[in-house]
């Protein structure tokens, strides 16, 4: 990325339309379905972190946290994860997770989760979470659902996945 000048920053009000054009093409129209969006919908008007990307003025990639709880443990649910298809492959989506672990981190929860891909995600700490230890709600593989431990107390989680309103 040496001829790339990015910037991560917190995503601002005015960005929802663009973010929202991006999910729609890395996505298309069966995003909606995804666990992501399921569980931002429940979380209702919980405080969710937003991380933006950006090359000069152009919004390259994005990322979200939705906070939940499993049990009494404050968690992260990570999702969506998108970065502009002309800008892949740049370290864009590494450094929108670095930013979002920090946040976590920051924020002292337990962990952070999400559905996706573990050679990808693998390479950023995050581990898969053994069946049936953690329920979420909408359609999840078992074999993508995988976890970010922040504090000690992510290796005990376990429960059902639910909104923290």
């Amino acid at each position: 990325m040496n001829t790339l000048s990015l910037t991560i920053e917190a995503a601002r009000p005015s960005d929802e339309a663009q973010i929202e054009k991006l999910h729609q093409r890395a996505f298309g129209p069966g995003r909606f379905a995804r666990t992501a969006y399921r569980i931002r919908e429940q979380a209702g008007d919980a405080e969710m972190l937003a991380y933006v990307a950006r090359v000069g003025s152009l919004l390259v990639g994005s990322v979200q946290l939705t906070p939940v709880m499993i049990g009494e443990a404050r968690v992260f649910v990570l999702g969506p994860l998108t970065v502009e298809p002309a800008f892949e492959g740049r370290g864009i989506g590494a450094a929108l997770l670095e930013r979002a672990a920090q946040a976590a981190r920051a924020l002292r929860a337990a962990a952070i989760l999400l559905v996706g891909d573990e050679p990808y995600y693998g390479r950023h700490g995050y581990k898969r979470v053994p069946p049936g230890r953690i329920t979420m709600p909408g359609p999840v593989d078992p074999g993508r659902l995988l976890m970010l431990a922040i504090t000690e107390e992510a290796a005990s989680l376990s429960g059902l996945v639910k909104p923290t309103r």
